[in-house]
């Protein structure tokens, strides 16, 4: 997200890659300081620079830096709400701050001490909800069915997909969850986690590789599941024209599996 608004995959994607580094925004006033670090499906992403700026100004180089179309798809995206079209526009600079360091948390194991440290943690988060206990359940479930969507997930649990969500987001805060291009899983520290409380269980072998990037979207996904395709070096197997035969993989994805790919050092087949 963008401060309160949020960021197309392609805009996320061209932020990393280094061909975007402008956002333009109506707001009544600015909703991100110079220095702010945002988290986003691609990693950090930074704030550089924020200003007012008359739309009349804008250029089309202004437009490409944005990953905008044109100059006037810019314009005709600034003015596709009527209710905001009296707000200034902002002009704000972004650069890409690397990965997210959630994603090294995750990876890290904790002892014994620690462990009862988080426990302490989540205990605080069941006492402080509306519904009460949720942390193990929520744990539990994910643990149990990992990469099944949120829908179907909060459904089993009786409550609100909006809800479960958030919760769900409280514990990617502590390294026990990682999103997936659908669903979650637990972390190797939520499994740890949730083995001190509930004993060490059978688990399916964890994936080798990098997971397929979020930013591909659902239809792509299960497109590439339904061929076996979980993985980045999954993908790198695959010439772009076969994997462009399956229902559900566009160009689209297909641009943002190979930029991902390219990052490291991998590529379609030939």
């Amino acid at each position: 997200m963008l401060g309160h608004v949020m960021m197309r995959p392609a805009e996320l994607e061209g932020v990393r890659a280094g061909t975007v580094d402008l956002a333009f925004r109506r707001w009544d006033r600015p909703r991100v300081k110079v220095g702010s670090r945002l988290r986003t499906a691609v990693g950090v992403i930074e704030v550089v620079s924020v200003e007012e700026v008359a739309l009349s100004r804008l250029r089309a180089d202004d437009a490409r830096r944005a990953g905008a179309a044109s100059l006037a798809a810019l314009k005709a995206a600034l003015s596709a709400q009527p209710d905001r079209a009296d707000r200034p526009v902002f002009r704000v600079g972004l650069t890409y701050g690397g990965a997210d360091p959630r994603e090294a948390l995750r990876a890290t194991v904790p002892d014994a001490a620690e462990i009862r440290t988080i426990l302490t943690g989540l205990d605080r988060l069941d006492t402080a909800s509306p519904i009460g206990p949720w942390t193990r359940t929520t744990l539990r479930i994910i643990d149990r069915n990992p990469e099944v969507r949120a829908p179907d997930l909060a459904a089993e649990l009786g409550r609100e997909t909006p809800d479960f969500k958030k919760d769900v987001r409280k514990l990617k805060e502590r390294g026990l969850t990682e999103s997936l291009a659908i669903g979650y899983r637990l972390s190797p520290r939520g499994e740890a986690v949730l083995d001190s409380e509930d004993g060490p269980r059978e688990r399916a072998p964890r994936r080798t590789g990098t997971p397929l990037p979020r930013t591909i979207g659902a239809p792509a996904t299960r497109a590439l599941r339904a061929v076996d395709v979980h993985t980045l070096e999954a993908v790198s197997g695959w010439r772009r024209a076969d994997l462009a035969a399956l229902h559900g993989v566009g160009p689209i994805a297909l641009d943002r599996l190979e930029a991902a790919m390219a990052a490291i050092g991998l590529g379609y087949a030939p």
